[in-house]
């Protein structure tokens, strides 16, 4: 068994009630899921600028359900209520430009991390970030509620899989996730306009993004697996592929994986 490589502080309600800017956090101790909770109180009229954080996450959802466990006190879960002011065909970007701001957040400290289409957070082949973006109805119109999960301070016996990672593992140190929540909330609301100049987010997340350039499988539904060069990112976020049997367009949505072979 590893041990865990310093204390692991709690979250702090007062320093995150305090914080300035469009978000008002709370801190709740268990939940099955914040995207569930924000959810909710979407529904019930909440206003955008809710952030919900939790201590211990006991049912998360990744996308496609995929679940997603962590110990106690050792990730940092979190989810955000927005109203885009877009149009509905470019929601799709909403995924990538959460992606971006999470890499943009560490990449001042992790070099190697990088993007996985659509929008994994990756240091080099290990997951670090997933992200979670649901659509939901409520009386005043659509809202997006945003899950974001980070692994912070897992040791390698905390992690599920294999090729997952956490930042105290990268770094050997371990690191305040309250101080991390404020800075990647930072790092959204900073890139949150480019959400109006898709074609610039497009560029920045292709930057970002270690897909690019790859051989690629791409697990469709009903068990058909394409296998081609990923070669770039459409005008709505969509990866192409090119393939033996001609370009290949997936969005988020219309795929189950998307596998680096090579």
């Amino acid at each position: 068994m590893s041990e865990p490589l310093a204390p692991r502080p709690p979250l702090d309600p007062d320093r995150l009630a305090a914080l300035a800017g469009p978000w008002r956090v709370e801190v709740v101790d268990t939940t099955p899921s914040t995207n569930a909770v924000v959810a909710e109180r979407a529904r019930a009229g909440e206003e955008a600028g809710l952030v919900v954080t939790t201590e211990h996450q006991t049912a998360g959802r990744g996308r496609l359900d995929r679940v997603w466990e962590t110990p106690r006190g050792v990730a940092l879960t979190f989810s955000v209520l927005l109203r885009p002011d877009i149009p509905a065909t470019e929601w799709t970007w909403l995924p990538l430009l959460t992606g971006y701001a999470v890499q943009a957040a560490l990449a001042d400290r992790v070099p190697e991390i990088s993007l996985k289409w659509p929008n994994d957070v990756m240091v080099e082949e290990h997951k670090i970030a997933g992200i979670l973006v649901e659509r939901i109805e409520t009386p005043d119109g659509p809202v997006a509620v945003i899950g974001i999960g980070i692994n912070v301070n897992q040791t390698i016996d905390d992690l599920p899989v294999a090729l997952a990672t956490s930042l105290a593992l990268e770094l050997g140190e371990s690191f305040d996730r309250t101080d991390l929540l404020v800075h990647v909330l930072g790092s959204l609301h900073g890139l949150m306009p480019l959400l109006d100049t898709p074609a610039a987010l497009r560029a920045a997340y292709l930057d970002a993004c270690s897909t690019i350039g790859r051989e690629v499988d791409v697990h469709l539904p009903g068990g058909d697996v394409r296998r081609g060069e990923a070669i770039g990112i459409d005008a709505n976020g969509a990866l192409v592929v090119s393939s033996a049997d001609g370009a290949l367009t997936v969005g988020a949505g219309d795929v189950i994986h998307v596998r680096a072979t090579s």
